[in-house]
């Protein structure tokens, strides 16, 4: 695939100054690579704010409501007025994959127009370096995503997206939460386009391989979200 059919599209929430200072270090090296990028924002800090909207090539949108959905939507939204054939939608907190592989993984991906999604998928043994919960859900979660587009690990996060999937994720219920990305996986396969894996090394992040009752309480919530969002 050739970069200039790529827009990505991100969201942002800084809920803290330690996860501030994380997301304009990843953000900065996203920016770096001269793409054009939506950002859904929260708006819950001006500061923050401002930093965005200063970034090259960047796009900010506040939605009126609060929410990881109406944030997703708006990304999409603002992505899609770029008028590239492919959106590229990820978290902004995944520095490594900005520099050491997101222009690979652009460059492997099929561009033809039977092409629905091609996911960053991780290898087995960087899987190994997640949380246990983590994993579990995620496994379980990928399982069930199977019928789709064969076996693989479909919740790292980054993913292409054809752009003609666009009109179908206009309408997503807010409780949906992160089943947003397998109802967008399962769209394409109803739609007869091809879900894709390109598999590398991604592990954990080092400060990120702990687990309290918070984070597995998190992933549990993920998973039920996820599997809405296959029956959605």
């Amino acid at each position: 695939m050739n970069r200039t059919d790529v827009a990505v599209a991100t969201l942002a929430w800084a809920r803290t100054s330690a996860e501030e200072t994380q997301l304009r270090a990843a953000l900065q090296r996203l920016a770096a690579l001269q793409l054009p990028i939506a950002v859904g924002d929260a708006g819950t800090s001006e500061s923050f704010s401002e930093f965005l909207a200063r970034l090259p090539g960047c796009d900010v949108r506040v939605p009126p409501q609060r929410g990881l959905v109406p944030q997703i939507q708006a990304s999409l939204s603002a992505a899609a007025a770029f008028g590239t054939r492919f959106i590229l939608y990820t978290e902004p907190d995944k520095e490594s994959f900005f520099q050491h592989r997101l222009l690979r993984f652009i460059e492997r991906a099929p561009d033809d127009d039977a092409v629905g999604v091609v996911l960053a998928s991780r290898s087995e043994e960087s899987l190994r370096t997640y949380p246990p919960t983590q994993r579990y859900t995620e496994s379980v979660a990928s399982h069930l995503c199977a019928p789709l587009g064969g076996a693989g690990d479909y919740f790292y996060g980054p993913f292409l997206m054809n752009r003609t999937l666009l009109p179908a994720l206009t309408g997503l219920p807010e409780g949906m939460g992160w089943g947003w990305r397998p109802y967008a996986f399962a769209q394409a396969a109803r739609r007869g386009l091809r879900v894709l894996h390109l598999v590398d090394d991604h592990p954990c992040p080092t400060d990120q391989r702990a687990e309290d009752d918070d984070e597995r309480t998190h992933r549990l919530r993920q998973l039920s979200q996820n599997i809405l969002g296959l029956i959605g």
